[in-house]
């Protein structure tokens, strides 16, 4: 470990923002991790409510389950059934708002590991241009037959080009993987959205009908 940090520290001063980009890609992608799993998102016991939904008793049953078990589809779910007895284009119109503000929170952290991805290779490019500039400095000053100045300056370069390459590509990986993982989840946010506007609708039309039939006799 100490040869390690020793390694680090001849890269110069460049090492310092990779370090910040390397804590700070990291921290994301362990917040993804946790808050991208499917069972988070789209809670199980949710979607068999919703896909097998024909009665009241149902109804709230999902109700109560959204308040048990929060997240992003249950606070969508939870919004549809509160307004429920709305318009069907008031309650699509909720039910958009309110998945906007839900892929906010999908996606947040996103942007900051795009920037890490995209930034740590240039920051060990400027460390290797830097440590280039010293090298040819040396050269310039005390002439090529320095060995241990050129070797310095050499070293910061190759260091950083490294380090910036080590923490910028898991990075881009990482935000490829997440970024599609979000997308699939807002779609299947979206699809059974859509199925539960439809379960109510037909729910509302059966108490509608029924209520006519018990009129007519």
């Amino acid at each position: 470990m100490e040869q390690f940090w020793q390694e680090m520290v001849k890269g110069g001063v460049m090492m310092i923002p990779l370090a910040f980009f390397s804590i700070l890609g990291l921290a994301v992608f362990i917040e993804k991790l946790i808050v991208l799993r499917r069972k988070a998102v789209l809670t199980p016991e949710i979607v068999r409510l919703i896909e097998n939904l024909h009665d009241e008793d149902e109804v709230a049953q999902l109700r109560a389950l959204c308040k048990v078990k929060p997240g992003p589809f249950a606070r969508i779910v939870a919004l549809a059934l509160e307004n429920r007895n709305l318009p069907k284009e008031e309650i699509e119109g909720l039910i958009e708002e309110q998945g906007r503000q839900e892929v906010r929170v999908l996606e947040r952290g996103l942007v900051a590991l795009e920037t890490v991805a995209g930034a740590s290779p240039l920051l060990g490019l400027l460390g290797t241009v830097l440590g280039m500039i010293k090298v040819f400095h040396v050269i310039a000053v005390q002439g090529v037959g320095q060995a241990a100045p050129l070797s310095a300056g050499i070293s910061e370069a190759l260091i950083t080009t490294a380090a910036g390459l080590s923490i910028g590509i898991p990075a881009l990986v990482a935000y490829n993987y997440f970024a599609s993982r979000a997308e699939g989840l807002i779609l299947d946010i979206e699809k059974y959205s859509s199925l539960l506007l439809r379960r109510l609708r037909a729910l509302a039309l059966n108490a509608q009908g029924q209520e006519e039939a018990s009129q007519g006799k």
